[in-house]
């Protein structure tokens, strides 16, 4: 910032420098019309003088137009050099009131209007956070700089549900739900976040919600999650058993919460026996997962635009569904061209995996910033099945807009 600050000092000063030196030079032009006028009137004091003598017999006619000669000829000579008088209907108070307003009214003007909190938050972005407390103070500036941003709205929900701020994230996603549409994944976890916001009390708006989102999608994990959890505290022990037999199929192999989830599975199990039912068996169907191969290449006509380290981002977003990546990988423009894999192992949360949206769309994204949500040029696919085997291409050749 001190770098931007001292940019734009230099050219407030290029701005004044248009105002004042002109009234510098007006000020050397009025010394110059004093001047010229103190001359004009020694000349009108000489001829007076010079009438007088005649009048008064002293001198002669000739001698009378000798000296009218001599005084003009010594008027002119004084004159001579000087510039025509100018006339200024300004005057000199409003060049130096504009020369004080300019920068003062620039400033506020850029504090109003410009983005110094976006150029702020890009330099900071540029760099890992220290703590999680870091990460929540970025995201929440970020959503105040950019409003309307989905993706923005959705970190920073997930940022607080980290932090178990229930209440504040349901108050996101609700924003993120409105500006990215109801789609399945962020009605679940809306869901999911009011739920633990009403000390897990299941109200009629989670319970729309969550059927809302399995409706749309059967196999929104944290929807059948909750309605699991919901029917084993109401004591529908097959309920629970079927929601979590369900969620389990769609959760990849090495999840950390397979384990968790099985354990819960067979606790509603035995509670079912007590009570004297009968446990049906319900299928498990091992979930397909996601397997994209992309070979990401960038256009020449930009080659001489990039540094070697700026940093790619190749990543599959959901056509219809939240904004933020469903599997991301990171390299640098060194390693173009090159190939890379993008599976339901690199989600960036269980909930969110390439193969439970029937389409989506891949991205490559160059950021000399670091910053996966922006950068410098960027190429996308058409939307394409999520389970398409055939290696996609993938050329950076358009400015990110």
């Amino acid at each position: 910032m001190i770098d931007f600050w001292l940019a734009a000092g230099l050219l407030l000063l290029v701005a004044l420098s248009f105002l004042l030196i002109p009234l510098l030079r007006g000020r050397r032009a009025q010394s110059e019309e004093d001047r010229t006028a103190l001359n004009v009137a020694l000349y009108q004091e000489r001829l007076a003088e010079l009438q007088k003598q005649q009048a008064e017999g002293m001198l002669s006619a000739a001698q009378m137009d000798s000296g009218r000669a001599e005084a003009a000829r010594e008027l002119l000579a004084d004159t001579e050099g000087s510039s025509a008088e100018r006339v200024s209907h300004l005057g000199k108070p409003l060049p130096l009131l504009v020369a004080v307003l300019v920068p003062a009214l620039g400033l506020a003007l850029y504090l109003h209007f410009g983005a110094s909190d976006k150029v702020e938050l890009t330099r900071e972005f540029s760099q890992p956070p220290g703590s999680l407390a870091q990460m929540t103070n970025r995201l929440e500036r970020a959503v105040k700089a950019q409003p309307d941003s989905a993706e923005s709205l959705y970190f920073l929900a997930r940022t607080y549900m980290a932090q178990d701020r229930p209440a504040d994230a349901a108050q996101m996603f609700e924003r993120a739900v409105a500006l990215a549409g109801r789609q399945p994944q962020l009605l679940g976890q809306w869901a999911q976040a009011l739920y633990f916001a009403s000390n897990k009390a299941w109200t009629p708006q989670i319970q729309g919600l969550a059927d809302e989102a399995l409706k749309t999608d059967p196999n929104e994990v944290t929807g059948l999650g909750l309605r699991g959890i919901n029917a084993f505290e109401s004591q529908h022990f097959q309920e629970a058993v079927d929601y979590w037999k369900r969620l389990l199929a769609v959760l990849p192999p090495n999840d950390p919460s397979r384990s968790a989830l099985e354990g819960g599975i067979a606790k509603a199990s035995d509670k079912l026996v007590q009570n004297g039912g009968t446990l049906r068996d319900t299928p498990l169907v091992a979930a397909v997962g996601a397997h994209l191969k992309v070979h990401v290449t960038l256009s020449d006509a930009l080659k001489d635009k990039v540094q070697p380290s700026d940093t790619v981002f190749v990543f599959a977003r959901a056509v219809s569904g939240p904004p933020a990546p469903l599997a991301v990988k990171r390299v640098t423009v060194a390693d173009l061209p090159v190939e890379v894999e993008l599976t339901d192992a690199d989600a960036m949360m269980p909930q969110l995996k390439l193969s439970n949206f029937p389409e989506v769309q891949l991205v490559a994204r160059v950021s000399r910033a670091g910053q996966p949500t922006s950068g410098e040029w960027i190429g996308r696919s058409q939307p394409l099945p999520s389970n398409v085997t055939a290696r996609q291409a993938l050329t950076i050749d358009s400015p990110d807009q």
